[in-house]
């Protein structure tokens, strides 16, 4: 087996939670005022959480996870107009 198509034990991998954070805030945007709400607040979440986890050797994500925080937090100031533009509209 060649060098090159081992994989290295050493290699830092992004982890699970910084990419599920990023897909929920990426969601945030494309649902209603209600499941928006709630997808960016699970983006914050697990956005922290990843932040925390990328500090461990091997992992990644601190920049993805740091992201996917400011998004969320845009995601809930677009769920509250969302839900504004119902109830007015």
């Amino acid at each position: 087996m060649d060098l090159a198509t081992q994989s290295s034990p050493n290699k830092p991998v992004f982890s699970l939670i910084s990419i599920l954070s990023i897909v929920a805030a990426i969601f945030s945007f494309r649902t209603g005022a209600g499941a928006g709400f709630l997808l960016a607040l699970v983006a914050i979440a697990l956005g922290a959480l990843g932040l925390v986890m990328s500090i461990l050797p091997g992992k990644r994500g601190g920049l993805l996870s740091l992201f996917s925080i400011f998004a969320g937090a845009i995601g809930i100031i677009a769920a509250v107009f969302k839900l504004l533009g119902n109830v007015l509209g």
